[in-house]
């Protein structure tokens, strides 16, 4: 999908749900939606699809058969990320203008080298590559131009030699960082060896401010308030929600008390948003720690999801577990693998990053199993637009990962956790050195410990502060 100029939203006379029920067997919906341009009746085409290596997202298309107006923008499909995101990319050939690039309305772009940057909130979400991004600019620095140079020539001077900077660009004469940063955590950039790393890509993670929060509409429970001084109504539901999980995060619940016991807390299903039920159960992994296994089942829909969280908090340094599979043997091994962890296999030089597979507690053929599973529904969208080599390197990457779940090619399994809550069971129950198995401990540094939270947290002398600020008060 190429870049195009956006104007507001249109006005929709219907209300449409977030999971649209023709989306699998039929494509797009459409629905009828009022033309902003001359107010006739037109048509809004919604489709909720998936980028591969990326996450679920609502593509919306209007056109006006009266007067021809048209207007795309794309939206996140789920939830907003807990942290927001930062994608910096080294271009240097010109198959890298071509990757393609995914634009949420709270992003800002920057062109490193020109030292010029697009304002978040400054234009519509959209689907688009590193070359549409800068034709863009193009045309909106060009677009005034004739009148400008009889007005102000000198800025439009200025604006003509900035142009044929872009433009020198878009020859790649030069290589250039392009730098895009999403509050919202849901703007993307195509690599284009995935899964295999990329070396010119630079992704980190940051905490929102609270401004930042804001802006975004998340609110804390005292900043949220109504007329009468009460809270919304789904304050209540957080609160039970709450009571269940923070007393274990902060290991102020004992723990022994719920071991076998199945608690349940009302919830909402993260793709319909329909009220459900999640079952949470805290269980002993043999050697390692307590753990919560949550599972959810949503009835409208028939969604399933199931997480894992430590039972405690996160350890004093990282792990980084190295896992030989040799044959079906090591296949049964347990996984415990946090949300925060990472994974990478070496020998197929495939490397998926914590979020990607989320928390889950499982074996290793399972691991594999549910990696594959989401590269390949992860393929739908860009699929038919991709090249020759691309649709190659892509089939014969499956292959390989075909093979090695079939126990027909010896792996290297590296899970990297910072936070220190991940674990791989070891086959020698006596105690013994386990020779496929390797597990290394390491101190986190300080990009770790800020995506993390923990430089701004406070622990020293903490609760003697706290005891002080209670006698005052008293």
């Amino acid at each position: 999908m190429s870049s195009t100029e956006t104007a507001p939203a249109e006005t929709m006379n219907v209300s449409v749900p977030l999971v649209l029920e023709d989306d699998l067997e039929h494509g797009a919906t459409e629905i009828e939606s009022m033309c902003m341009n001359c107010h006739a009746n037109g048509t809004t085409r919604l489709l909720l699809t998936q980028i591969p290596f990326y996450k679920e997202v609502v593509i919306m298309s209007f056109s006006c058969d009266q007067c021809g107006f048209q207007n795309n923008e794309i939206q996140p499909g789920g939830e907003i990320a807990p942290q927001g995101i930062r994608i910096s990319v080294r271009l240097e050939t010109v198959k890298d203008l071509n990757r393609r690039v995914v634009k949420s309305d709270y992003s800002s772009v920057r062109i490193e080298e020109l030292d010029f940057e697009i304002a978040a909130q400054s234009q519509k979400g959209e689907v688009t590559t590193i070359e549409g991004i800068v034709d863009r600019v193009i045309r909106g620095l060009e677009q005034d131009q004739p009148v400008r140079r009889i007005q102000h020539p000198e800025a439009a001077e200025q604006i003509e030699q900035f142009v044929t900077k872009l433009n020198e660009l878009k020859e790649m004469k030069n290589a250039f960082t392009i730098t895009i940063e999403d509050i919202s955590g849901n703007s993307f950039i195509e690599n284009p060896l995935a899964p295999q790393r990329d070396s010119k890509t630079t992704i980190s993670h940051f905490k929102r401010t609270k401004e930042q929060n804001h802006l975004l509409g998340i609110f804390t429970r005292d900043e949220v308030t109504t007329d009468d001084g009460k809270g919304p109504s789904n304050i209540a539901e957080e609160e039970k929600e709450n009571k269940l999980l923070k007393p274990i995060a902060e290991g102020s619940w004992p723990l022994e008390e719920l071991q076998g016991e199945v608690l349940q807390f009302p919830t909402n299903c993260p793709e319909c948003k329909a009220d459900c039920v999640t079952n949470m159960k805290l269980t002993t992994i043999p050697h390692f720690k307590e753990v919560v296994i949550m599972a959810t089942v949503c009835d409208n829909c028939g969604l399933r999801t199931n997480e894992v969280k430590p039972g405690g908090g996160i350890e004093e340094k990282g792990v980084k577990i190295e896992v030989t599979v040799r044959g079906r043997v090591d296949f049964s091994r347990d996984v415990l693998k946090s949300e925060s962890c990472g994974l990478y296999i070496r020998e197929l030089d495939c490397e998926v990053g914590g979020g990607a597979l989320g928390g889950r507690f499982t074996t290793i053929e399972g691991l594999l199993t549910a990696m594959k599973e989401q590269l390949v529904e992860g393929s739908g969208m860009f699929m038919d637009s991709n090249d020759e080599e691309t649709k190659r390197r892509l089939d014969g990457f499956f292959g390989q990962l075909d093979a090695a779940i079939a126990g027909q090619q010896q792996l290297t399994i590296v899970l990297d956790d910072p936070t220190g809550n991940s674990y791989v069971q070891s086959l020698n129950d006596d105690g013994t050195p386990d020779g496929a198995l390797r597990i290394f401990r390491y101190h986190r540094s300080h990009d770790q410990n800020e995506e993390l939270g923990l430089n701004d947290m406070k622990t020293e002398n903490y609760g003697e502060e706290a005891l002080t600020e209670t006698s005052e008060s008293s």
